[in-house]
């Protein structure tokens, strides 16, 4: 039975290195794992005063995650962490408390970024997060994709032949890692 793994691009841009990179690392993936991506852009702004009456776009992304088996995100960063978009996606799925749809959910962290030591900031602060929220974290290989000029195609794919392998080993390793957590 094919694995559903559901996807988190943390950057809104329509243009996002972050989107072609997920787009990239999805054609990397095997052929018995399906992906969705679960839309942030559409949440309101997390206010607990909300918990007792989710927003229609809330439920939405909350169900769309408890059908997934594992999740990857992936994540630019803004200002030495993740963006606020990203981080908010996690604060209304994870509440009330109690009702976190992340909870057991495996979960990969990757992100491309044009700086030298890419998302490294990033990830270190989404860590923290998804391990309180008791998601199993793939702790190696980190991936910290370091964007330069020509990097993806036209298409989205991975021009570089060193980058592409290295992207596929992630997408290797996490693959037997979600396939064994989850069965």
């Amino acid at each position: 039975m094919p694995k559903q793994i559901g996807y988190v691009v943390g950057s809104l841009r329509k243009d996002s290195i972050n989107r072609k990179l997920a787009t990239a690392l999805i054609r990397l993936g095997p052929p018995d794992f399906t992906f969705k991506e679960l839309r942030i852009g559409d949440l309101p702004l997390y206010n607990q005063d909300d918990d007792k009456s989710q927003a229609p776009e809330v439920q939405r992304l909350k169900s769309e995650i408890r059908g997934c088996d594992a999740i990857i995100l992936i994540t630019p960063e803004y200002n030495r962490s993740i963006p606020g978009v990203l981080k908010n996606a996690l604060d209304h799925a994870s509440r009330p408390y109690g009702q976190s749809a992340w909870t057991g959910k495996p979960v990969g962290i990757i992100g491309a970024s044009i700086g030298a030591i890419g998302t490294a900031v990033a990830q270190s602060h989404l860590r923290t997060v998804v391990a309180f929220l008791d998601m199993p974290l793939l702790h190696s290989p980190e991936a910290y994709v370091h964007v330069k000029e020509g990097l993806f195609d036209d298409a989205g794919n991975i021009t570089v032949a060193e980058t592409r392998k290295f992207l596929h080993g992630w997408m290797d390793k996490y693959a037997v890692w979600v396939k064994k957590l989850t069965g």
